[in-house]
């Protein structure tokens, strides 16, 4: 099995994110199965070379050029961020939108049978849960709970929804991957 050279850029609010999402794709197109693909996939991680790429003034293509030696095939690729990231810098990350139902909410008190974590039935009384459960295991052999629960007789019981806020000027970062893959 031989190896060979590669060289990815990619983006993502970290090195690490980048990284990941790089062997991510280069698994979907290529392969989870083949350790061989001759890919970033087959790499075990990396490592960050950026101050030493910046400490010696060469072109990015040449400092590639000459340090891929020092990648190795299954250990880690070298890596370069050529964009810094830039997080969000809002007092506020968050934007809340509150969820109004008009009228009065009526809870009732319901039976919820549930097998394996999946809801069977829901019954207005203990009785009827029962019957259900016993129905289920007989039919399935699995075991049954029955759990009293509070449930909102109408409407839904969402009161908010909270979504994240990005700044203008956040950004991922880019960075550029080189080393050797197996294939």
């Amino acid at each position: 099995m031989g190896a060979c050279s590669f060289q990815n850029t990619g983006r993502g609010k970290t090195m690490s994110n980048a990284y990941s999402n790089l062997c991510a794709d280069a698994k979907d197109e290529y392969g989870h199965q083949d350790g061989y693909n001759g890919t970033i996939s087959t790499t075990s991680g990396f490592r960050d070379v950026t101050s030493e790429f910046k400490a010696s003034k060469k072109s990015l293509q040449n400092f590639i050029d000459n340090n891929i030696e020092r990648a190795e095939k299954w250990g880690s690729c070298l890596a370069i961020c050529i964009e810094e990231p830039k997080g969000n810098t809002n007092k506020v990350k968050t934007q809340v939108k509150n969820i109004v139902t008009p009228g009065t909410k009526k809870w009732v008190l319901k039976y919820v049978v549930t097998a394996y974590g999946n809801v069977i039935a829901s019954k207005e009384t203990k009785g009827e849960a029962v019957k259900i459960a016993r129905e289920h295991t007989e039919k399935t052999q699995e075991r049954t709970y029955i759990d009293v629960a509070k449930v909102l007789e109408k409407g839904s019981t969402k009161v908010a929804e909270i979504e994240y806020k990005k700044s203008t000027t956040e950004k991922e970062g880019k960075f550029v991957f080189f080393g050797w893959a197996a294939e």
